[in-house]
């Protein structure tokens, strides 16, 4: 993984890729800012060249905030696929509670995602997490997700 000491635990786009099963068109994390055993602090950023952004809406791009949410439980995932017991493994999204929106994304803005294991018994993570644009709340939720011995592609 790409990451340096120096950096509190950064990780580039690289570094995500090697951990991440993601990839274009469905990547939420472009790169990680800082990281520990059990937080984490990402960046999205959002382009007017978004997938979504052709349908969500037209004349007024907005992202969708499912995908705020997705963007949360990725880095979450990443955190934990992250750790040598877990490598090559893959994190299910099972549900999310208390999800709540709070301002628009657009083309141009910058997300950060900021993420804190909460629990984790047996393959069972909760993450809380949210998501802030200039300094301001966009999205907040606790996230569930499972990490199974099952390889991605197979």
């Amino acid at each position: 993984m790409n990451e340096t000491p120096a950096d509190k635990g950064a990780v580039d786009i690289q570094g995500i890729l090697d951990v991440a099963p993601h990839r274009y068109p469905f990547l939420m994390v472009d790169r990680i800012l800082e990281k520990t055993a059990t937080t984490a602090v990402g960046i999205k950023n959002v382009t007017v060249n978004e997938p979504c952004f052709t349908g969500h809406f037209p004349g007024r791009p907005i992202f969708p905030g499912v995908l705020m949410l997705e963007a949360l439980a990725q880095l979450g995932g990443f955190l934990v696929l992250s750790r040598d017991e877990h490598k090559g493994k893959l994190a299910f999204f099972t549900g999310a509670d208390e999800v709540k929106w709070r301002r628009t994304v657009i083309p141009g803005d910058q997300v950060r995602l900021e993420v804190e294991v909460l629990k984790e018994k047996r393959g069972l993570c909760i993450v809380q997490g949210k998501a802030t644009v200039d300094g301001e709340l966009a999205c907040e939720a606790t996230v569930k997700f499972m990490v199974t011995d099952q390889k991605a592609g197979g």
